[in-house]
């Protein structure tokens, strides 16, 4: 059995939360409370709720993305499984969305994680950090478009399920990006 680690708890615990109240109003308080921890050790693992926030998401859409190349997972698989991850956590993505703003934006840290490990997966296959311009600039221009249509889509502005929007991402992929993606 694997033990919870105390970010994984203060997660969980702010996660539980955020499925009854505005992100916006949650305070580190309440987030330690819940878990039965004190402030001191929340502050020992994040700077703030944002902090936490950002962490969750890296955590969680780390682990999809850690699976590709195993027993043939694949970009597809990996499409498919983020776009279950968003509808099963329909509720606390759409209170972050919501309730996060300006540098705390959460859309702002769902662009960015996606781009940073859309750009990992790049570089694992050039086997360089160096990164063409252009190619670059396809990534940035599709992790926008996809999280915007993510946003939409759980906004409840199309009926579509997960699997029929992690196909509508892997048709929008650039040409170009797909060598880095797909074997």
């Amino acid at each position: 059995m694997k033990r919870k680690t105390t970010k994984e708890l203060l997660a969980e615990s702010f996660q539980e939360l955020a499925a009854q109240k505005r992100i916006d109003k949650i305070t580190i308080t309440e987030i330690t409370n819940n878990c039965g921890m004190s402030q001191p050790t929340f502050y020992n693992h994040f700077k703030d709720k944002y902090d936490l926030i950002v962490w969750i998401y890296i955590h969680e859409s780390g682990e999809i993305m850690s699976k590709i190349g195993e027993g043939g997972y694949s970009w597809k698989d990996t499409l498919r499984d983020g776009a279950k991850y968003f509808a099963a956590n329909r509720e606390y993505i759409i209170n972050a969305l919501r309730h996060t703003s300006g540098h705390d934006s959460f859309m702002l840290y769902v662009q960015k994680v996606n781009s940073e490990l859309m750009l990992t997966e790049v570089r694992k296959k050039l086997m360089t950090e160096y990164i063409p311009d252009e190619i670059y600039g396809m990534i940035k221009v599709y992790v926008y478009g996809t999280v915007n249509h993510m946003l939409e889509w759980l906004m409840g502005n199309m009926s579509l399920s997960p699997e029929k929007v992690a196909e509508i991402w892997e048709h929008s992929l650039p040409e170009p990006l797909k060598q880095y993606l797909y074997d």
